[in-house]
């Protein structure tokens, strides 16, 4: 009788279940790079717009422009950078769209305070500065609102 090669069915399923054990510890940790990731991109586009902010202000004799719009149409910036943060539900809180590039602007001395329900950027045109529009936390505890001042 000629000995047949192949594996058999209890070397198959303990490698399926390694497998799926290994996938149930890696999906968790990608999700979380992915996060990672969108916080990185946001933090660039913050230093980006702060940039532009920068160079409009140094071009214009010490005048922040009006609005961030006033940026994309001129030489600054090509388009307006999105936030690219989510805040995802194992954080708490509300989640955001991810994909935002609205602009609310404030001309106040004591800016108004960022709220954990919205979404987009916040520019104040007395100082210049630019914020995530949204007190929630990231990955690391640091407010969204703190990107590009930490």
């Amino acid at each position: 009788m000629r000995k047949q090669k192949g594996f058999t069915l209890i070397e198959l399923m303990i490698v399926v279940a390694i497998i799926g054990i290994l996938a149930a510890v890696a999906i968790p940790k990608f999700a979380q790079m992915l996060e990672k990731a969108r916080e990185g991109a946001t933090k660039g586009n913050v230093g980006a717009i702060k940039s532009a902010i920068s160079i409009y202000y140094g071009d214009n004799q010490g005048i922040f422009p009006t609005s961030l719009t006033d940026l994309m149409f001129q030489k600054y910036l090509s388009a307006m950078p999105a936030v690219k943060v989510t805040h995802p539900s194992n954080l708490g809180g509300n989640t955001l769209s991810g994909s935002s590039i609205g602009v609310i602007v404030d001309q106040a001395l004591a800016p108004a305070a960022i709220g954990a329900a919205t979404d987009g950027w916040k520019y104040n045109t007395v100082d210049g500065n630019v914020y995530v529009n949204n007190s929630q936390t990231d990955s690391s505890g640091t407010n969204y609102s703190m990107y590009g001042y930490q």
